[in-house]
């Protein structure tokens, strides 16, 4: 399995990149949103990699963070939705808008992606409600990845100016994950937990940590 890919992009495509790393090329296929955030041709780039084995392909997906990967992962074993579909879904909302749309049940927003209709965007939301607090908890440890390694793997350093960061995670993300763990500490059901992080944290996204559990907690306070 190749889970990371370090090295230097040398070709650019609609769809993919191909990154040198030591005199191999890798063509990584990775979604319009990611694509856009990569650096030019000749720049260091490393992207966590999902491998994709059948019969008659080999395809490596490419993306900034663990997280993303793991929502990639999940995503592709939801019926009807393949590679080419993940990558639509994640390109449209990003991780974090996916943690979203499936914490609320929001399929709507799944929807808005490109060749997702509103069967396949429901079956997301339902199959995958379950599993979203714990993507959703890896806010708090799932890093980019630092194109700083190219130096264990390109024998020639790059110039600082060359060296491009890879995207970050939405600065809340680390936030809601501490939130949601909290939450489940004091006994509230993962769903409803993450439920309500999501909505607290889509209603103030760049809440801290303590102000994303008193919203949080509001919201879960029984009615009346």
């Amino acid at each position: 399995m190749i889970g990371k890919i370090s090295g230097r992009i040398d070709y650019r495509g609609d769809d993919h990149v191909l990154i040198d790393v030591r005199g191999v090329g890798y063509v990584v296929y990775c979604s319009d949103r990611v694509l856009a955030s990569l650096p030019g041709v000749g720049e260091a780039v490393a992207l966590y990699t999902d491998l994709l084995v059948r019969e008659d392909i080999l395809q490596l997906f490419g993306f900034p963070t663990l997280i993303e990967k793991e929502w990639h992962r999940l995503l592709m074993s939801v019926q009807g939705v393949g590679a080419k579909a993940s990558l639509a879904i994640l390109g449209t909302l990003g991780p974090d808008g996916v943690s979203r749309a499936i914490s609320l049940g929001d399929w709507n927003s799944v929807k808005a992606a490109k060749g997702i209709g509103p069967k396949t965007a429901q079956r997301v939301v339902n199959e995958l409600k379950d599993k979203a607090p714990a993507v959703m908890a890896m806010g708090g440890r799932g890093g980019a990845a630092s194109p700083a390694t190219l130096d264990e793997v390109i024998e020639t350093p790059a110039a600082p100016s060359t060296v491009a960061a890879a995207p970050a995670p939405v600065p809340s993300a680390a936030a809601q994950a501490e939130a949601l763990s909290a939450l489940s500490n004091l006994g509230y059901a993962p769903g409803e937990a993450a439920s309500a992080v999501a909505t607290a944290a889509g209603a103030e996204p760049e809440a801290d940590t303590s102000s994303l559990i008193r919203a949080a907690l509001k919201l879960l306070a029984p009615k009346g």
